[in-house]
């Protein structure tokens, strides 16, 4: 039975409604996990000791074998913060914060690779005034050759690889960023 703050009269946890309805939603982020495969699963933000039970859920073929499995799932998820719980949501919702960050930054990426391809030298000069840790030898090595591959009609292989790189400089400097905000309040 739920107790009373003798001072406020407030309830001290949440009732058994409120206690089953954050069950149920966690029951229902692991039949979420469960329907996804190892690839989607890679991406997100999981505990490696949740990664057994939900392959063990996604191995297992009968119906209460299988619904069973999804309990002990959400019994091993609800042990989690709500931190991580929440993470994992955000990841996996498409419309979510850390989607929306990734398709930005992809964006980004290939706005710069074809101001790379198209500005030559000035576009690099402004890519390594923005993001002094890149490495201007492999950037205009790999524009050349993107370039190359452009004008006799070849696989893109640099192309994609400059594209690679682009993204890894733009991430890096975007975790760089992230870590020093925190700080500065």
């Amino acid at each position: 039975m739920r107790g009373r703050d003798d001072e406020t009269g407030e309830f001290l946890s949440p009732s058994r409604s409120q206690q089953r309805r954050d069950a149920l939603e966690v029951l229902e982020l692991g039949e979420r996990l469960v329907g996804m495969t190892p690839a989607q699963l890679e991406k997100l933000p999981l505990p490696d000791h949740l990664l057994p039970h939900i392959r063990d859920a996604q191995r297992i073929t009968s119906h209460i074998a299988r619904k069973r499995q999804l309990a002990f799932l959400a019994k091993q998820m609800r042990r989690e913060d709500d931190e991580t719980l929440e993470a994992i949501r955000d990841a996996m919702d498409a419309g979510g914060e850390a989607a929306r960050q990734e398709t930005a930054l992809l964006h980004r990426a290939e706005t710069w690779r074809d101001r790379l391809l198209e500005g030559g030298d000035t576009a690099l000069a402004d890519l390594l005034a923005e993001h002094p840790d890149a490495d201007r030898q492999q950037l205009r090595t790999l524009i050349r050759n993107a370039a190359q591959e452009r004008a006799k009609n070849r696989p893109p292989h640099a192309y994609r690889e400059l594209f690679r790189l682009l993204r890894d400089v733009l991430a890096a400097d975007t975790t760089q960023d992230g870590a020093e905000l925190p700080a500065a309040e």
